[in-house]
């Protein structure tokens, strides 16, 4: 299978004021495309910095970061937001909608960003929202919906480009048990049902049950991975 991403010996380091922060230590990663993978460890150990570099929001200090074989490291700032645009999904703990806008349009918003054509969009769009359940509030505002309704539409809006990879983190921190499982089967089936790549960081269990590999990261550095110990077996 056709790797989605390509972490080689990256580093990323934080200074405040005289203070150095060794956020991710000479990683190595290969993320397929169509994985359903979860990033795990302790607060500080480097999850959402690898988020951050893998979805073109940070550059690292040492290495390199591919998508789809392109060496990203070496786009400029405009280049990286394209890339952002038309290739990766993200999905927040806060959910992150507009407020302003309804879930319909919340949905459609990347593809009006992205210039995707007006009948096009409306099927993408409605496509979706039936996908999470969501075709009945389509012209409900995120204040008129609940907070596991919200993160639904926020799980739509990260698919409507077709992206390569949907980055998601801590996708359930703010949700109920039952709120936090249905997003978790959601994103599952569309991960199925489109080959689209999920990479979560995370602490929660439910996640981490759903995931189909987990990579364990301490002190900004991978120490365990279970697609390696599975091929090891």
């Amino acid at each position: 299978m056709a790797s989605a991403v390509q972490l080689e010996h990256v580093s990323k380091r934080y200074r405040i004021g005289t203070v150095e922060t060794i956020a991710l230590d000479k990683v190595d990663l290969t993320i397929a495309e169509g994985e359903f993978t979860a990033l795990v460890g302790p607060s500080g150990s480097g999850k959402t910095t690898l988020l951050q570099l893998i979805g073109c929001l940070d550059k690292p200090d040492e290495g390199t970061v591919r998508l789809q074989g392109q060496d990203i490291t070496r786009f400029s700032a405009n280049q990286r937001a394209d890339l952002r645009r038309s290739r990766i999904g993200f999905i927040f703990q806060f959910f992150a909608l507009i407020p302003v806008l309804t879930a319909y349009e919340n949905v459609e918003l990347p593809l009006l960003l992205s210039g995707v054509k007006p009948a096009e969009r409306r099927t993408r769009v409605h496509a979706l929202l039936k996908a999470v359940g969501l075709e009945d509030r389509a012209r409900h505002r995120p204040d008129q919906l609940s907070g596991g309704q919200q993160q639904r539409v926020a799980i739509a809006r990260a698919l409507g480009p077709q992206p390569l990879l949907v980055l998601a983190d801590e996708p359930t921190a703010n949700l109920d048990t039952a709120n936090g499982q249905q997003a978790m089967e959601i994103m599952q089936k569309l991960n199925q049902d489109t080959g689209t790549a999920f990479i979560f960081a995370t602490h929660d269990p439910r996640v981490i049950n759903y995931a189909r590999r987990v990579v364990t990261l301490t002190d900004g550095r991978v120490i365990e991975d279970s697609a390696l110990a599975e091929h090891a077996v």
